[in-house]
């Protein structure tokens, strides 16, 4: 099974070597690398460049935000499953495609998820938050769950029946996406217990509490269009959900995850 694995990129010179290191040292051989880049102005595109014979396709040009460039990625690829990873996130070990792919090929379903860890930007040692998954449940959405978006892999074919990403959700549409797929066409899902992504803190939805209070009307008006029910008071729950997150961060024993790819 051929794997797109997508990057987007916007003057991401400071971390995306690491985010392409971590594919080009995957132990999975049948890897379709695709970046696309909205046009940096900083020296991305050098980094890309870089690594040209071991990507498969890449564009710099302006785009419509990240979703907007994801979608371009999508419409590029020629894989069997389709995944992203953030210009600023690496693949948590050698293994972590091969794995995926193991789930896709075993069970027989529409789509992968695992685990997630946010790491100090600076420090990729220093735990800040863990997401863990769960075996999947579509009532699950009813208290605002949902599977950490970087570790989401899902067959191409689904995307090209179901569509791409609603930009017009802004910061929500990773969450819209899940909702549309996993619950309003209830398309099968498997949930690998392994770490599959090493964040970097930050993003868009969590930078102020302005911007929370944004992503919360998103994730409202998300909830609302896909049929969950009791949408206002599922929005409410879905950032209630992470506060365990933060605790098993801090006090849980630590986690093994591959040297060879973090930062040198």
């Amino acid at each position: 099974m051929k794997v797109s694995l997508i990057t987007v990129t916007y003057n991401s010179s400071k971390y995306l070597e690491d985010s392409i290191r971590s594919v080009i040292n995957q132990d999975y051989a049948d890897i379709e690398y695709i970046i696309v880049d909205g046009n940096s102005t900083d020296n991305t595109v050098e980094i890309i460049k870089r690594y040209n014979d071991q990507i498969f396709k890449w564009v710099s040009e302006k785009d419509g935000g990240m979703y907007d460039a994801i979608n371009k990625g999508m419409a590029m690829a020629t894989g069997d499953i389709i995944g992203t990873l953030n210009s600023d996130d690496v693949l948590a070990s050698t293994d972590a495609i091969s794995k995926i792919v193991n789930c896709f090929k075993e069970h027989q379903v529409d789509s992968v998820f695992g685990d997630l860890m946010y790491v100090d930007a600076d420090d990729m040692d220093k735990v800040h938050r863990y997401w863990r998954g769960a075996p999947y449940s579509r009532s699950n959405f009813y208290y605002g769950w949902m599977p950490a978006h970087p570790t989401f892999y899902i067959r191409k074919e689904i995307v090209d029946q179901l569509g791409g990403y609603e930009t017009h959700f802004f910061s929500a549409a990773d969450f819209e996406f899940m909702v549309r797929y996993l619950y309003k066409h209830r398309i099968s899902s498997f949930y690998l217990n392994k770490l599959i992504v090493k964040m970097r803190k930050g993003g868009m939805s969590n930078g102020s509490l302005k911007r929370r209070f944004r992503a919360n009307r998103r994730d409202y008006l998300a909830l609302k269009r896909n049929g969950v029910p009791f949408p206002f008071v599922v929005s409410l729950m879905k950032p209630l959900r992470k506060l365990p997150q933060y605790y098993s961060g801090f006090f849980s024993k630590p986690i093994e995850v591959d040297t060879e790819l973090a930062p040198a």
